[in-house]
Formats: structure tokens, C-alpha cells, sequence
């Protein structure tokens, strides 16, 4: 097919948009995420354990409310919210309410304490978790002329670019000089992140009291990658970003510029590790006394090293907004300060 039949290129937002989240797009399809690309959701139990001992820490703050949520924006499946539920002290699991926030279907099996919707609930109180939901929030990509000048990225169905219009004034242009400025070589590229960062204000403004976390691969202001990060994901390799729904389509995100006032910004390495989860190696003497524990306590230790590891998924940045909450009362106060020396 030609790129003429095609039709016209887009705006990388909206060509996204429709192929993640149209009728046949890419997170509608049967076998979901975990299909295509590996989380620390999936890659460990640890992880949802860690999380749901966060929750505890926010009950605590809380002062045990009646009723506390954990909403997990961007579900998937649901397997972060089962996770959680099982690894919940019972006293706290009789009053969590869950949520499963997902534009796909209900998967069939799923827990039925667990709410299924489309969008977070508004005034609730307790924990929202957003584990890799920002980076597939559709953004717009702009790239340098020949003259240094933005534009607009435009793209086919097909996955070929071309350039548009310049951003040359405006809430995007304001954003990029804000949190991405650009210098006046040509074809330096930018994701402009306005619109997560809209999304994870409309997100942590539905929690009343409590805690919302986002979980993604980042970046920094003064760090952030001259050609961008745009790519694309298809049954567990990387591959070029095509808005036809055949793949994931994401970038990393511009935590820093969703941070509202009184966020913490640290890497997941120092929450997992400052939520009990630990690399070490279970003593050798172990081996001898109860052999059959020390190989769990060995696979949980790889795990846990896979979670927290450099240049992996320790890598990840957590963006912690208290709403309500002293952030003081939370264990991850600590460590990003300790981050921040």
C-alpha cells in the first residue's frame, strides 16, 4: 500500500491515540500487555507485595479510614491489583476497596472484590497507583527544520514522518522552552509532555486524601535525550513505533514536569528497597539447615535484584504526590532525601 493510501499524516498524539486505544487498537487486544512487553508487574510478586505495603503505610497515615482504595490506573489484566489484594494484611484487605481503572474489556476470572472502569473514581481516599500508564498517554513529537526551528512531527499510518507546522507559540511552545528546550541544531527531537501532565494532575485530583504514585522510565530537564525516546513494542522486542495497532507505541516520561507541588521524585531501586524489598543472598547456612527455603529465598533474591537492578527496571523514576497526607508519615520521605544529597 502506498503512503498516498494511506491518507493524510498526523499529529504523533492522535495517530497514538487511535492505534492504542481506538476499536482495534493495540491495548484492546485479547492478550494484553503482558503479550508484547514485561513489567516489574510482572516480572516479580515482589513487586505488588512492595506496593501493597506502601498501601499499609498510607492506611497508617490515613488513620485507618473506613474504607480505603487502591486504584490502579492503566490496569492491564488486573495483575497489580490481585497482587495487591493477596499480599494485604487481612485487617487491612476487609476494608480496601479496589479498582481496576482500564479502557479494554473485564478480563474473564478476575477477583470480584475488584471494580472495573474506565476512569479513576473522584473523592476517594487511599492509594492511586499508575504503574507505566503515563508513557502511554499520547503526546505530540516535535523535530528542528534545517533552520532550527520546532516542528511539528507528522506520521502515516505506515510509520513514515514528514514535517509541519512550526510550534512557535502557545501552551506547547511555553512547555518546551519551560521543560524541553531545544538549541538551534537541526533534527533534535522533543515529546511534549502537556498532556500527561494533565492527565496525572486529573488523576491525583481524584484522590480526596491519600497517596498517587507514577511508576515509568524517565527523564530529567537537564538530561533529556536530544532525539527523543519514541518507540514501539511488539511481542517482547522493541521495534519501530507504527500507529497501525499492531504495536505498543510509548516514551519515556517528563516526571519532573508532572510533578505538583510536594511531589518526591526518586528511582524505584530506593522505594522497592525502602519498601522491604532486598537483592541479598539468603545465607549459606540456610542451605544446610532447610535446603527447600534457601532456594525461595534465592529466587526471590534474583528477583528482587532483576527489580531493583542498574540499567533496568531499578532505573524506573517513582513520582510520589501526598494529597492530603503529611508526606513525612511515608518511609520514601527518607530515601528521597537521602537521593537528593
Amino acid at each position: 500500500m502506498t503512503n498516498e493510501q494511506w491518507g493524510a499524516g498526523r499529529g504523533w498524539r492522535e495517530a497514538t491515540e487511535e492505534a492504542l486505544y481506538g476499536p482495534r487498537g493495540f491495548y484492546r487486544r485479547p492478550e494484553g500487555p503482558a503479550g508484547h512487553f514485561r513489567t516489574s508487574v510482572h516480572a516479580s510478586p515482589l513487586f505488588a507485595g512492595a506496593v501493597a505495603r506502601l498501601l499499609c503505610q498510607v492506611d497508617e497515615a490515613l488513620g485507618a479510614p473506613p474504607e480505603l482504595a487502591f486504584v490502579d490506573m492503566g490496569a492491564g489484566r488486573g495483575e497489580l491489583v490481585t497482587g495487591v489484594l493477596g499480599a494485604l494484611p487481612a485487617d487491612v484487605a476487609a476494608r480496601t476497596r479496589a479498582y481496576a481503572v482500564e479502557r479494554a474489556e473485564r478480563p474473564a476470572g478476575l477477583d470480584h472484590r475488584v471494580e472495573w472502569c474506565a476512569r479513576p473514581p473522584k473523592g476517594v481516599t487511599g492509594l492511586l497507583f499508575a504503574n507505566e500508564w503515563l508513557d502511554n498517554v499520547p503526546l505530540d513529537v516535535v523535530e528542528t527544520d534545517a533552520s532550527g526551528e520546532p516542528r511539528h512531527v507528522l506520521v502515516l499510518q505506515d510509520g513514515t514522518e514528514e514535517l509541519g507546522e512550526p510550534v512557535v507559540d502557545g501552551p506547547e511552545a511555553d512547555w518546551l522552552a519551560r521543560w524541553w528546550p531545544l538549541a538551534g541544531d537541526p533534527g533534535l527531537r522533543a515529546e511534549i509532555g502537556l498532556p500527561r501532565d494533565t492527565a496525572w494532575a486529573a488523576a491525583a485530583g481524584t484522590l480526596e486524601r491519600g497517596v498517587a504514585v507514577a511508576v515509568d522510565y524517565a527523564h530529567s530537564r537537564d538530561a533529556r535525550p536530544p532525539f527523543g525516546t519514541l518507540t514501539g513494542f511488539r511481542e517482547g522486542r522493541e521495534t519501530a513505533p507504527v500507529p497501525d495497532g499492531s504495536c505498543d507505541i510509548t516514551a519515556h516520561v517528563a516526571l519532573d514536569a508532572c510533578a505538583l507541588p510536594g511531589a518526591l521524585l526518586l528511582a524505584q531501586r530506593a522505594a522497592l528497597r525502602a519498601l522491604g524489598v532486598s537483592g541479598g543472598r539468603p545465607p549459606l547456612s540456610l542451605a544446610s539447615s532447610d535446603p527447600a527455603a534457601y532456594v525461595r529465598a534465592l529466587s526471590g533474591a534474583g528477583e528482587a535484584a532483576e527489580l531493583t537492578a542498574a540499567g533496568g527496571l531499578g532505573d524506573f523514576g517513582w513520582l510520589v504526590q501526598p494529597v492530603g497526607v503529611r508526606a513525612r508519615d511515608l518511609l520514601l520521605v527518607d530515601v528521597a532525601d537521602d537521593e537528593e544529597q
